[in-house]
């Protein structure tokens, strides 16, 4: 069994087919959207709404760290669009279409938090399979999946934005992880509440990662934790008790899949 896994797609379909020869399925562990695109801001869908210059502006606000300020005027760009939530949504869909084509084996998908599960339905067919707190078995192994990321404790997902990012509340994320059992393999888009591999190197920040699947990885004991979500993580990989945890790699600039084989 060949299995190839990728992560943090963000647009890049021309990979995302080519990630799907020789292998028996691809594992996709979401974050499929491209929505700014911090290598080309003519790029994404802030690029295709706003222009590079504009998108520049906020990517340097977002490089200098700062936030608030990177907030304020993303908020000043949306708001001066009669209805940005059509434009949008419109635009992920176009991306959608040309993703879920590329997919050409037999696929098992997650999303991240820059995508949108909602609109996932509408893309529906015969060997592709979407999960979310969901086990599928592939070639004997038993795959638990997991979507989307989790907020700080207290802190609620933001209302009324054009995007609607997948953020889920400490409670809810817990509550898919608790669905999975006799899991082999642990797919998800966000890593364990690990510091090695919540760190990214160059963000120099620590990204969230989740207690709930460090439980999960505790009592099953699976052979494999995979995720993404860190683009440039201090341990690419580390083991913790028996399990293997690997960050599969930022594809959208490697355009190289994780390779599994057994």
């Amino acid at each position: 069994m060949r299995v190839h896994v990728v992560s943090d797609v963000h647009g890049n379909a021309e990979a995302l087919a080519r990630a799907c020869d020789g292998a028996d399925a691809l594992v996709v562990l979401g974050d499929l959207i491209d929505f700014v695109d911090y290598h080309d801001h003519g790029g994404g869908i802030m690029g295709r709404v706003f222009g590079a210059e504009k998108v520049g502006v906020y990517a340097n606000l977002r490089r200098e760290r700062s936030h608030l300020a990177a907030s304020a005027y993303a908020r000043e760009l949306w708001a001066g669009l009669a209805d940005p939530g059509s434009r949008v949504d419109e635009a992920i869909r176009e991306q959608y279409a040309e993703l879920f084509a590329a997919m050409t084996a037999p696929t098992y998908a997650t999303p991240g938090n820059v995508d949108t599960p909602d609109l996932w339905p509408e893309f529906a067919r015969d060997g592709l399979r979407m999960l979310d707190g969901e086990v599928a078995e592939l070639g004997g192994l038993r795959f638990g999946f997991v979507g989307g990321t989790v907020l700080p404790e207290g802190v609620e997902p933001r209302r009324g934005s054009a995007f609607r990012a997948y953020l889920r509340s400490q409670e809810d994320f817990g509550a898919s992880v608790a669905k999975l059992d006799e899991v082999d393999v642990l797919c998800t888009h966000v890593p364990p509440d690990l510091p090695e591999l919540t760190y990214d190197v160059v963000a120099r920040r620590a990204e969230l990662g989740s207690a709930a699947l460090v439980g999960l990885i505790r009592e099953q004991r699976p052979r494999l934790a995979l995720f993404g979500h860190v683009h440039q993580p201090l341990a690419p990989r580390l083991r913790f008790g028996r399990t293997e945890c690997v960050n599969v790699g930022h594809f959208q600039r490697t355009g190289r899949p994780y390779v599994l084989r057994w």
